[in-house]
């Protein structure tokens, strides 16, 4: 019976990141999970400080070459409500940065983690199924598909929203759903993006284009479920033209390209993070709707927070409560970022005037509020960073009028 530190259930993005940096820190990992059967269409917009940790991590100049540039952030609001706010415009260079992020095809950004996990030495791929859960006090053991068993220190659990390492850890969930279904597709345009994304904000939920290399560019379009059903049956010309009618044209003539996927929406959060000898990492203890980009970026913060925990291999035991260490340490991000984004996407579903009301003078405020904008913004590339700058400002003053 093969005995590892670390064992991650879960081959997708965020389970990948978490094996390929435990290994480079010494730690015996197996990474568990069946290879997708089809290729994810989706895109992600990583955010700067994942862009750092990719640098640190040694990926990025494999993915670079994928990606483009988030220099700005349009938001229009394209519903045919009464109260409308106003069109709202972040800039990377008001913050001083380059660019906010940069978006990735998920499929090739995938391909390139499978490569760097088959030349670490510390990390075996394991592409069984996880059948089995024990998760006791002094090991986990893991059941797998092919009829091994496996034993390892702490498990975790990025094995998506019906995580079966969550479920063998007793960790209930709190879930909603939506009535929504987000269709994606790539398409490639006359005109060029400028490196900037423009969300428009529908009665529906929001229709967000992301640049990609060239002209072309990613859409995750929100609707209605019958609606979305209706799209992916439309001819691809009649869908191009469709996209195009929906971003008013800013982008010229817009051809769709490939099969687009759909996805349900719903929201959940597991009432725990961690638990004993398991923690929980990326969908398997949050999800919510594509909006803002924060799903993989929150995934990857709690990647960043349990490598950080765990530290460097030393050839000891790991501690049997690293699960509950890393529920505190997670906690406030998780349920702050799932509040706001549920908060946006049901403001945009609507139909109660105040709320409408709210949500147009909201971002009128933020429109024409400099330095709330740039709060805002530094709060979205590094959480709580916007807290601190706001607490050391004050001091700061509290300093200058005591002296």
């Amino acid at each position: 019976m093969q005995h590892y530190d670390i064992a991650i259930i879960g081959a997708g993005l965020a389970g990948s990141l978490a094996a390929i940096a435990l290994a480079r820190d010494g730690h015996r990992v197996v990474l568990v999970g069946p290879r997708p059967v089809i290729a994810d269409g989706r895109t992600t917009a990583l955010m700067d400080q994942s862009i750092e940790y990719l640098k640190g991590l040694g990926l990025w100049d494999e993915v670079e070459p994928l990606t483009a540039p988030l220099v700005a952030i349009h938001i229009i609001d394209g519903t045919k409500r009464l109260l409308r706010a106003p069109p709202v415009n972040f800039r990377a260079a008001e913050v001083g940065l380059d660019a906010f992020g940069y978006n990735i095809p998920n499929a090739p950004f995938l391909e390139i983690l499978e490569g760097h996990e088959a030349s670490l030495a510390t990390l075996e791929r394991i592409t069984a199924s996880a059948m089995t859960f024990d998760i006791g006090e002094v090991e986990a053991r893991i059941g797998l598909e092919d009829g091994r068993t496996i034993t390892a220190d702490i498990v975790v659990g990025a094995d998506g929203r019906r995580s079966a390492v969550r479920e063998a850890a007793g960790i209930e969930t709190f879930t909603w759903s939506y009535p929504q279904t987000a269709v994606v597709l790539n398409f490639s345009h006359e005109l060029s993006h400028q490196e900037v994304s423009t969300e428009f904000h529908t009665e529906s939920g929001p229709f967000t284009q992301v640049p990609l290399p060239g002209n072309r560019s990613s859409l995750v379009w929100v609707q209605r479920p019958r609606d979305a059903e209706e799209a992916l049956k439309l001819p691809l010309d009649v869908l191009s033209r469709t996209i195009e009618d929906r971003m008013e044209s800013i982008l010229g003539k817009v051809t769709a390209e490939g099969v687009p996927q759909s996805f349900p929406l719903s929201g959940m959060t597991a009432r725990r993070f961690g638990k004993g000898r398991a923690a929980l990492v990326g969908e398997a203890a949050h999800a919510f709707p594509p909006i803002g980009a924060q799903g993989l970026n929150l995934s990857l913060r709690d990647v960043m927070t349990f490598v950080e925990l765990v530290g460097r291999a030393t050839g000891r035991e790991l501690a049997a409560d690293i699960g509950d260490r890393f529920d505190g340490r997670r906690r406030m991000d998780i349920v702050s970022r799932t509040a706001s984004v549920d908060l946006l996407n049901r403001s945009l579903l609507s139909d109660f005037l105040p709320i409408q009301a709210l949500r147009a003078v909201g971002l009128q405020f933020i429109a024409s509020a400099g330095p709330l904008r740039g709060l805002l913004m530094r709060e979205g590339i590094h959480p709580g960073s916007a807290l601190r700058s706001l607490k050391e400002s004050l001091w700061e003053r509290v300093g200058r009028q005591r002296a």
